[in-house]
């Protein structure tokens, strides 16, 4: 009988009105997301002018926020693999919205923490937009339409710093807080509209819900699908009551309706081998094959987000202190908020270059060479910012630095979900992802700690010394996966 594979009916339809749906749906998912961590630049001052905080407390604002994203993005990924990608993208969406609306209301400083760390939670799914929408997107454009993908998150911070210049002048902080939740409403309206994965039904022997996911897609892309029957590619061996392997000669299995209920046995038998979806997902990640590409993307999430969220944090802390520690003038608030506003705005212009340097070179160098060129070329533009140089100098480094930055941690999210098969996809992912909120926590130690301090040249050493290792950790990576099928 004749079959095909998801990958052959992605490749037949190719990038059509469907995956453009699909890209604005999850787009919009890391918009909202992007929207609710920029919004940390900007309410902590406030929050702690208007309650007397310490500035220990106003830091611990943040903190708690990266703190719930390390929790949810283990947890989301395990949900995803576990019970579907829908499930994990609608929960998470609905602690955003809900979290992020209310802490609007808080009368305290508690509640607000509290309130915040539970939109971290929501927003620890993050991942899972990235991964549903790249098991829709056939593997020729792939690269291009993640860059294309990550583009909404520029967006989004460049929208919420504008949302901040506008709000914040004539509103308070909690209108921001309430103007900031709305996209993850609008996600909850169209939810209903959002399909499942064809990848994830399959793995879930669920061929028919899959064939009538890849059925609407050629329908909505007027293309037909390849003729015969849909199969999934076998990661695990079965063996039909006569003791023989049923695996084909390729590794891919032809499964239709008909055969689910004469492989039942066969697949609890695995199923009480392997255990639960979740621990057979953690064991796939430490498993021979998989250990040294795993330990590798940690330590690359790590460095990339440690870079991400100290370059924003270096955005106000640099300029800053080079008059600090020079002189003993202190700036104006009006000014010191306003050039803020305009600092964030510029360098978030950076991801743009950002995104299409790495859309340039992705299919061409590939993965790996595109990751450790923009990491080095990061280490370049930070450099000389070692020692003190004139803020318009400044802001071009880090303008440059930023742009690297982004595009190498778009590529890393391209990466990441062609590494692992699909049943441990979004475990894999999301670990790796709360390994790099642990970046996110620890860089404003060097960020802004150092620099309170005026060690301006030891801040930027101890970001030279990551970014180089993670550029090193690059190349090191086992497997490049330009033009790979997902399997």
């Amino acid at each position: 009988m004749e079959t095909y594979t998801t990958d052959d009916a992605l490749t037949a339809m190719g990038f059509g009105k469907f995956q453009a749906l699909v890209l604005v749906y999850a787009g919009t998912g890391w918009l909202a997301d992007s929207m609710e961590l920029m919004l940390l630049s900007f309410v902590g001052p406030l929050v702690r002018l208007q309650w007397n905080v310490s500035p220990q407390h106003e830091s611990l604002l943040s903190s708690v926020v990266f703190t719930g994203m390390l929790l949810g993005a283990c947890s989301w990924g395990y949900i995803s693999d576990k019970y579907g990608r829908r499930t994990a993208l609608l929960f998470s969406i609905i602690l955003t919205a809900g979290a992020g609306f209310i802490s609007a209301l808080s009368p305290n400083y508690i509640s607000l923490l509290a309130l915040r760390f539970l939109v971290g939670i929501g927003v620890g799914g993050t991942h899972v937009f990235s991964s549903w929408f790249l098991e829709f997107v056939p593997a020729k454009n792939r690269g291009a339409w993640m860059i294309v993908f990550s583009a909404f998150w520029t967006f989004g911070t460049i929208f919420e710093a504008s949302l901040a210049w506008v709000v914040l002048s004539r509103l308070s902080w909690r209108w921001l807080l309430a103007f900031t939740a709305l996209p993850c409403f609008v996600l909850l309206l169209f939810f209903v509209l959002a399909p499942e994965s064809p990848r994830y039904l399959c793995v879930q022997n669920r061929i028919s819900d899959a064939t009538l996911v890849l059925e609407r897609m050629s329908k909505t892309n007027r293309v037909a699908l390849p003729p015969g029957a849909l199969t999934y590619h076998k990661e695990t061996q079965l063996v039909n009551h006569n003791g023989d392997a049923l695996t084909s000669q390729n590794g891919h299995l032809p499964v239709r309706e008909s055969d689910c209920t004469t492989m039942d046995n066969n697949a609890m038998t695995m199923s009480s081998i392997s255990g639960s979806g979740g621990i057979a997902a953690l064991r796939k990640l430490f498993s021979r094959k998989l250990l040294r590409s795993t330990l590798l993307i940690w330590f690359v999430w790590f460095a990339n987000s440690f870079a991400y969220y100290g370059l924003v944090l270096l955005t106000s802390q640099l300029s800053d202190a080079n008059r600090r520690c020079t002189s003993a003038q202190k700036s104006q608030a009006h000014q010191k908020s306003s050039n803020l506003y305009k600092d964030v705005f510029i360098t978030s212009l950076a991801e743009f270059p950002g995104l299409v340097i790495s859309a340039i070179i992705v299919d061409w160098f590939g993965r790996k060479a595109t990751m450790w060129i923009l990491l080095f070329g990061c280490c370049g533009f930070l450099g000389p910012l070692a020692v003190h140089q004139k803020e318009s100098l400044t802001t071009a480094l880090l303008f440059g630095a930023r742009a690297c930055g982004m595009g190498s941690s778009t590529v890393l999210c391209l990466y990441a979900p062609e590494v692992y098969p699909t049943s441990a996809r979004s475990t894999g992912v999301g670990i790796a992802t709360a390994i790099g909120k642990i970046g996110g926590i620890v860089c404003p130690l060097i960020a802004v700690g150092m620099l309170r301090s005026c060690h301006q040249m030891e801040a930027v050493l101890v970001f030279e010394l990551v970014l180089g290792l993670a550029g090193v950790a690059c190349i090191l990576f086992p497997v490049e996966t330009k033009g790979r099928e997902m399997k």
